[in-house]
Order: structure tokens, then C-alpha cells, then sequence
């Protein structure tokens, strides 16, 4: 390995470098596949038939088509932002709040994200970390919005040099 060259290495964001109002948009977005939506449901145990009958979720209006779980964006939505914000530099979330779905997304959709964040403050009692509230949104390739959700995440600071 030579010494000499500069490496970089792909991390969040450490505590000190968030902005709140920042608009962090996630790239690449990722295409939501059948087998997605199907494995994570079954792994789930979740037996809701909008999921998984075809032939039950074609017969009802208005969507007449299976809709992907909504954890499963949910849970997309968030990992499409840990490369570029929490890689390496989170401790926990601490809680999610005001998630909903203002429309559903289809087998065949592309899910993109975007964070902007809107609080950060240091721990009162974890020197070292900080607390940021970030509020994710998630939009189809047309660019409606599928899924918000507010989460508050313990971050650390970086260590001095």
C-alpha cells in the first residue's frame, strides 16, 4: 500500500458538518422490483393481501394493482440517505415521527430521496454527540411525493485531529 496517496473514505457526515435548511439529495434512487416488495413483506410476516394477491388487489379500486408495502418504503427511504449523511457517524435513532404516504408506489416505481435538516443541537448528555432532526421525503420518478418521515438521529462529532 503506498503511504503517498491520498485516500478518502465514503463516511456520513459528522455532527459539525450538518446544515439545517440544507436540501441533501440522494443519488442513485433505487427501482422498486416485485421480488422487493414480496420478500420484505413475507419476511415481515405481514399478510395484508394489497401486497401479495394480484388477482385481490386487481379487483379493487382505484388502484386496481399490488401496492409495495409501506415500511418498505419507509425503510428505503431512509437507507437511501445513510451513504451520504449518517455512514459511519450514527449512534442510534432516537425516534421517528410524522410519517405518511401521500400516495402509493408500484412494482416498477423509483424510489428518490431527499433530507433537509431542520434542528441540530448538542447532547446534553452524551459529550462528544449531538442530536439532528431530519426530514426525509421520498418521490416517484414523476416527482410526487410518496413517503415524509421525521427522524432524530444521535450523531457523534468529529474527533479533533
Amino acid at each position: 500500500m503506498n503511504d503517498d496517496v491520498r485516500r478518502v473514505v465514503q463516511r456520513g457526515l459528522w455532527f459539525d458538518e450538518f446544515e439545517t435548511g440544507v436540501v441533501y439529495e440522494h443519488r442513485p434512487g433505487r427501482t422498486i422490483t416485485e421480488a422487493d416488495n414480496v420478500l420484505f413483506t413475507t419476511l415481515t410476516m405481514n399478510t395484508q393481501a394489497l401486497h401479495l394477491d394480484a388477482a385481490f388487489a386487481d379487483a379493487l379500486p382505484p388502484f386496481h394493482q399490488r401496492l409495495v408495502n409501506s415500511m418498505f418504503t419507509l425503510s428505503t427511504l431512509v437507507g437511501l440517505s445513510v451513504a451520504q449523511l449518517t455512514q459511519g457517524t450514527i449512534v442510534a435513532n432516537l425516534g421517528f415521527s410524522d410519517i405518511a404516504f401521500p400516495k402509493p408506489l408500484f412494482h416498477g416505481d423509483t424510489l428518490y430521496a431527499e433530507t433537509v435538516v431542520t434542528d441540530k443541537r448538542e447532547s446534553k448528555s452524551r459529550p462528544g454527540e449531538g442530536i439532528v432532526t431530519l426530514a426525509h421525503t421520498g418521490r416517484n420518478q414523476h416527482g410526487d411525493i410518496v413517503a415524509t418521515a421525521v427522524r432524530k438521529t444521535l450523531v457523534r462529532k468529529q474527533a479533533p485531529a
